[in-house]
């Protein structure tokens, strides 16, 4: 049986303008755009219609998963608190960020982010989630367990993207000490001389073992198709080094010389949308509104704040000269999604997926008031 829904007198946000008129989606994919007032149909009351968000970095699963030091929560109802937070935050597509590699100091167990892959798995086939969900896998290649983690993940036709990154203090992140102190040495309680060994030691697990563990992913994820990010990439030769992994995507570059070397080089360069709609970044690193008004920022993260990527490009369309509302919803949906292969969504146009959000914009925050996903209305 055919399933059709028609969502009339809308201002439909395309790929390059903003059309006043109606959208028809049938059996899960969008049939037919028009312009133009309409009597047929449910009435927009001339809200917007953008596609479906595309997330691709998002820590907010960890979470809801183990929301207090030492807490770890049920695995599928944290997926499914996660889950009705993206959807009514317009996120159809999200990649949750699993943690590859831990240490003393902090992480996950081997097998608990395994565990929660196949919680993940499961409750989509049991039709409990009305986000897409698909799996990004963040590695942390100075810890000595990382590919034995990577390693349980081998097979999994959830994983779309793999990044690789280095939190150690001195470089990339935290090139200067001001952030590191507070991140690992007042959160964590420690003492001067305990938190001089934690950073001696991160360094020395850094210097032994980021190389090789960047290259062993880097080939398995080029065998596997997956699509790959560098992390707080800060300078020419990092960015250097992302172009020789075939790197597609920057997450977080830290300084503006390598945002510029990241995006001419054909990368897409994503920042975190808390960033701005804060105005500056919580490390202390760059602003992501002084990349935008540059024209290297490509993509949007909500990162730790879901309902952060709907209201970035708001922000962005009505402060930044240069960036029209299209523009900037196209970071938030079709850049991420055609960054890592994802090509049958991410825009309101004919035979794409029939991923659309309703918003109303009156002033300030805008409202989600609807979501579709494939077709079928899940908020």
């Amino acid at each position: 049986m055919t399933r059709e829904t028609i969502l009339s007198n809308a201002k439909i946000i395309l790929e390059d303008r903003v059309l006043s008129g109606s959208l028809i989606m049938r059996d899960g994919l969008i049939a037919d755009i028009s312009e133009g007032p309409s009597t047929v149909g449910e009435d927009m009351e001339g809200d917007f219609l953008i596609p479906g968000l595309v997330e691709l970095h998002t820590d907010h699963l960890e979470a809801h998963y183990s929301p207090r030091p030492g807490v770890r929560w049920g695995k599928t109802a944290a997926i499914q608190s996660h889950d009705a937070q993206v959807v009514t935050s317009g996120i159809t597509t999200v990649f949750d960020c699993l943690r590859m590699g831990s240490d003393a100091d902090g992480g996950f167990e081997k097998g608990e982010m395994r565990a929660m892959a196949d919680a993940l798995s499961e409750a989509q086939a049991e039709d409990r989630l009305r986000a897409e969900h698909l799996i990004h896998l963040r590695c942390e290649v100075s810890t000595d367990n990382v590919l034995a983690h990577y390693a349980e993940f081998e097979n999994d036709p959830m994983v779309r993207l793999v990044s690789l990154m280095d939190h150690a203090p001195g470089q990339r992140q935290f090139q200067t000490m001001d952030q590191y102190v507070l991140y690992y040495q007042k959160k964590r309680g420690l003492s001067d001389a305990e938190f001089a060994g934690f950073c001696k030691r991160q360094q020395e697990l850094s210097a032994r073992y980021a190389k090789p563990h960047r290259d062993a992913i880097a080939a398995s994820c080029a065998a596997r198709n997956i699509s790959v990010a560098s992390h707080d990439d800060a300078t020419l030769e990092h960015v250097e080094e992302a172009i020789g992994y075939g790197i597609r995507l920057a997450e977080f570059p830290t300084s503006v010389e390598a945002a510029k070397a990241s995006h001419g080089a054909g990368m897409s360069v994503l920042m975190g949308a808390p960033n701005i709609v804060r105005g500056k970044s919580h490390s202390g690193n760059i602003a992501a509104r002084d990349l935008a008004k540059i024209g290297v920022l490509d993509v949007l993260s909500s990162d730790y704040v879901p309902f952060s990527l709907m209201h970035a490009p708001f922000i962005l369309a009505d402060e930044v000269e240069g960036i029209d509302l299209p523009t900037a919803i196209a970071m938030v949906s079709t850049t991420p999604a055609r960054t890592v292969g994802l090509e049958d969504r991410g825009a309101i146009a004919a035979d794409l997926r029939a991923d659309i959000v309703r918003v109303r914009r009156p002033d300030g925050v805008p409202v989600v008031r609807s979501v579709w996903r494939q077709g079928r209305r899940v908020a």
